[in-house]
């Protein structure tokens, strides 16, 4: 089935190499071969990630669903970053900030503590790339009710983005976005911090006033 799957891709029937690839997919399972049977799925949805990014992106979830019920979380990580990679580059950042939480979510599962921390970090950057601070906020407060990210480097480097756009300082946010702390997170995530700020910080800091000060109509003495 790979092997006419690769055929398939040589004359460029997408459809087919994704059909080609599911059925080996299916034959492993069916044999009770998991890792295999999520390889397939993972092979065919990087052959297709730049004629059919949707597909791709479905085959790579379905490659880590089968990883998961298989109580395998921690050999999907990369997996997880490959969709959150091609949700940035068709700029879809909502859906790219909730792949990178199921990726924290499922080193959570995994205990590996390190990597659960950069993931919710990187989800917080893209909400912040995206230029959608409310959402980087209740990202990060939903975050912090883990004992792992509480602490963490990756914290303080959040909270210390998230202040500096609270204040509107875009020196700060720039100074952060330089640091040690996210250099160490994946080449896609650096790219979008080292953009930071995007937008502009006066209207962030307006609506952040007018939320906090409301308006009371009983008080206008």
């Amino acid at each position: 089935m790979e092997s006419a799957a690769a055929l398939a891709k040589e004359i460029g029937n997408w459809r087919e190499v994704a059909d080609f690839y599911r059925k080996a997919s299916e034959l492993y399972s069916e044999c009770g071969r998991s890792q295999p049977a999520s390889d397939a799925l993972a092979r065919g949805a990087r052959a297709l990630e730049e004629s059919l990014p949707d597909e791709a992106i479905q085959l790579y979830t379905d490659a880590c669903t089968i990883l998961e019920e298989d109580g395998r979380e921690q050999m999907a990580f990369d997996l997880y970053r490959a969709v959150s990679s091609i949700y940035i580059k068709t700029q879809k950042y909502d859906d790219a900030a909730s792949s990178l939480l199921r990726l924290g979510l499922a080193a959570d599962k995994s205990n590996a503590r390190h990597s659960q921390c950069k993931a919710y970090l990187s989800a917080i950057v893209v909400y912040l790339y995206a230029h959608d601070l409310k959402q980087a906020e209740k990202c990060f407060n939903d975050c912090s009710q883990t004992d792992a990210f509480m602490g963490s480097d990756q914290y303080r480097c959040a909270s210390k983005l998230l202040s500096a756009y609270t204040e509107g300082d875009a020196e700060e946010i720039k100074r952060v976005s330089q640091s040690s702390t996210i250099s160490n997170l994946d080449n896609m995530i650096i790219k979008l911090a080292r953009q930071l700020p995007t937008g502009d910080l006066s209207s962030l800091k307006t609506a952040i006033t007018e939320q906090e000060d409301p308006l009371d109509e009983d008080d206008l003495t």
